[in-house]
């Protein structure tokens, strides 16, 4: 994302005070040249930040320039930014198989410098919440042990804290997409999200409260739809140079079959 785009989010930000909350995501949020800017000047007008943080950036800093990210902790700290990190598994061996090895070593030596500035302790309102992606629908009640789990084998095996864990359906698009379409699970898949519609998820779907913004400026109901192209449109295509509240507010919005994926079982985190 260019300064012109963010400078034109700050604006948007400055106008409306019913947007309470800026949600920067990635990739790798941390590798924006402009991240620290845009945190800054959102905090100065009073709003809420969250950074979808990917917590080996921390240790590798951006690999393609050499910069290093080794501030990230106190810079969040300071800010009062509330994170939200994937952490595949609890498990070495299974967030490894995901992700590659080293990534939990990286992870947990991430989440340790975090908590070393007060991430994840109730007592300082410093937020971290861990990500898990679940292959299907989830009951809150598994939910609800599968952070059991993950707090316990954290804090015995590493001493580590942490607020919250969320649990994201992974999404029929994509690269899921391509991989259950190529060992022909595409349909059992989505007949698992169907038969799983739980109609209390629809009240906190993320679309109804929340727009995204593409690095580009364009805007998106969800990021899914963001991923799949799927703009905004009200009678012309919407960006943030043709930003309105109130016809965004009434827009429709587009829905797909990945959709299933928000409303099955507890819901999408």
């Amino acid at each position: 994302m260019r300064r012109y785009e963010i400078d034109r989010c700050l604006e948007v930000l400055s106008q409306h005070d019913r947007i309470t909350t800026l949600d920067l995501t990635g990739g790798a949020p941390e590798l924006l040249p402009d991240l620290d800017y845009f945190v800054v000047e959102a905090r100065k007008l009073g709003k809420r930040v969250i950074i979808r943080h990917n917590l080996t950036v921390i240790i590798d800093g951006n690999r393609r320039t050499g910069e290093k990210k080794d501030h990230l902790p106190e810079f969040y700290a300071e800010q009062r930014v509330e994170l939200i990190a994937s952490l595949p598994h609890y498990r070495k061996e299974d967030a490894d198989k995901q992700r590659g090895n080293g990534v939990f070593r990286k992870s947990v030596e991430g989440i340790r410098l975090l908590n070393k500035v007060g991430y994840g302790r109730g007592e300082t309102g410093l937020i971290l919440n861990l990500v898990h992606n679940c292959n299907g629908p989830i009951t809150r009640e598994e939910r609800n042990n599968l952070e059991n789990n993950y707090r316990q084998e954290l804090y015995s095996g590493y001493g580590l804290f942490f607020n919250k864990l969320l649990t994201v359906t992974n999404m029929p698009i994509n690269r899921f997409h391509a991989k259950l379409l190529k060992t022909g699970m595409y349909a059992d898949y989505m007949k698992r999200l169907v038969a799983a519609f739980h109609p209390e998820a629809v009240s906190g779907l993320v679309c109804r409260s929340l727009i995204s913004v593409g690095y580009d400026g364009r805007l998106f109901d969800c990021d899914f739809n963001q991923m799949l192209e799927m703009q905004v449109y009200d009678n012309e295509p919407m960006t943030v140079d043709n930003f309105s509240y109130d016809r965004l507010l009434n827009r429709k919005i587009k829905f797909g079959p990945h959709c299933f994926g928000c409303t099955a079982g507890g819901g999408s985190s």
